[in-house]
């Protein structure tokens, strides 16, 4: 998989050189290339925003700088093409995971007051938001976004049981992780997880999901499976 950012501010993304995903780009399992939106402007001081028409505070990001970027780094369309905006659709687990499937994607990260619609209009196929807030820029967003999906790459993390067991994978919130000591400032790891019994800690892990969830996002519980975690019934048979 490939991701093409275009920015004002590359800086930005000199993060994703270290850690995991720092690696995973080292060893070639997927590849992010930064591009400047500021090459393309024809203004010799290098600007790339105006004041709004029909007034209004702050400045929008022009088109034409913008366009030549995109022509020029994605110039057959072959990128899923993707605007973050604090309007967009909002990105959760099944947009990180449909992203994933993707083989290449080009994100374009607004600043100032946003970016000229005609833009939008003729260039983007997708406007994606992080969250019900604003930021100065699509900068942030753009990192949470190439960090959801490229744990979804194969070869990014060491297993694939990391992204099968995490928050959101099933519908609920992630159950309470603990590792040595076993006691530490006098509280101990819950003893089910010390017994071995895989039945009783997988039991437990729900259990313990499914309160996390309650108490912090019920929201989920509106669309996740409950049925399917609640124990079943024991059916009486008439001899």
């Amino acid at each position: 998989m490939k991701f093409d950012i275009l920015t004002v501010f590359p800086e930005y993304f000199d993060v994703l050189k270290h850690s995991l995903i720092g690696k995973a780009i080292g060893d070639g399992v997927f590849d992010v290339q930064v591009t400047n939106i500021r090459d393309f402007t024809l203004d010799k001081h290098k600007k790339t925003d105006d004041t709004p028409y029909g007034g209004g505070a702050g400045m929008l990001m022009t088109p034409d700088p913008i366009a030549r970027s995109i022509e020029h780094v994605d110039p057959n369309h072959e990128a899923w093409r993707i605007y973050m905006s604090p309007r967009g659709a909002r990105l959760n687990q099944q947009k990180v995971e449909s992203l994933a499937s993707c083989q290449r994607i080009l994100i374009l990260c607004g600043d100032y007051e946003g970016i000229d619609q005609r833009v939008i209009d003729m260039f983007i196929d997708e406007e994606l938001s992080i969250g019900d807030y604003v930021l100065t820029g699509g900068e942030l967003p753009a990192l949470v976004t190439v960090n959801a999906v490229a744990r979804y790459i194969d070869g990014v993390l060491g297993s694939n049981a990391s992204t099968e067991e995490e928050s959101f994978s099933n519908g609920l919130l992630e159950y309470p992780q603990y590792t040595r000591p076993e006691v530490y400032r006098g509280v101990s790891v819950p003893k089910v997880l010390l017994d071995g019994n895989h039945k009783d800690i997988a039991n437990w892990r729900l259990e313990k999901s499914l309160e996390i969830t309650m108490k912090n996002r019920p929201d989920l519980l509106v669309d996740a499976p409950i049925d399917q975690y609640l124990p079943k019934k024991k059916r009486k048979h008439k001899k």
